[in-house]
């Protein structure tokens, strides 16, 4: 009977403990954009700030058949976007995934992103001792950024690989 009870105060403990570590990112202004029919990718973006060092290493959706951390940037005057392994999050400071930077990438879409609906999006974090944690998400769709800002470049026709 005691070693029930140990088992379980430990495997309580080591709950909490990734619960809080979970918790440790905070994610604000959330959203996806809206697709139109027969687009098959679109972007998520947000601000993430954690309190001790991460990395950002990987995103989920089942709205999408691919889910992608991915970066934006412009190499003699081309604009380039690729998937990234992870994305380091400072501790203390936040890094803005947005249009023409860091962002995840939907691909695969299984049916259109509809404004003003949301959708399902798991992010997958690493700890610097290599503990991978997952939160859960519910982000908002909308046609623009939440703050009205700008676009930046079309995904709808990076699928063509």
């Amino acid at each position: 009977m005691k070693t029930r009870i140990l088992i379980s105060a430990t495997l309580l403990a080591a709950t909490l403990s990734n619960l809080a570590w979970a918790q440790a990112v905070d994610v604000k202004d959330a959203w996806a954009r809206a697709t139109v029919q027969g687009q098959m990718a679109s972007g998520a973006f947000m601000k993430l700030t954690s309190k001790e060092g991460t990395r950002l290493v990987g995103a989920s959706s089942p709205v999408a058949g691919v889910t992608e951390v991915h970066e934006m940037t412009m190499d003699n005057g081309v604009m380039k976007m690729r998937a990234v392994a992870g994305l380091d999050l400072p501790a203390g400071k936040a890094v803005e995934l947005k249009p023409g930077g860091y962002h995840v990438m939907l691909m695969d879409l299984k049916a259109p992103l509809q404004k003003d609906s949301s959708i399902p999006l798991t992010l997958v974090f690493k700890d610097a001792k290599g503990v991978e944690t997952k939160t859960e998400l519910k982000v908002p769709v909308n046609a623009t950024p939440p703050a009205g800002g700008a676009m930046g470049m079309s995904h709808g026709e990076h699928m063509k690989r």
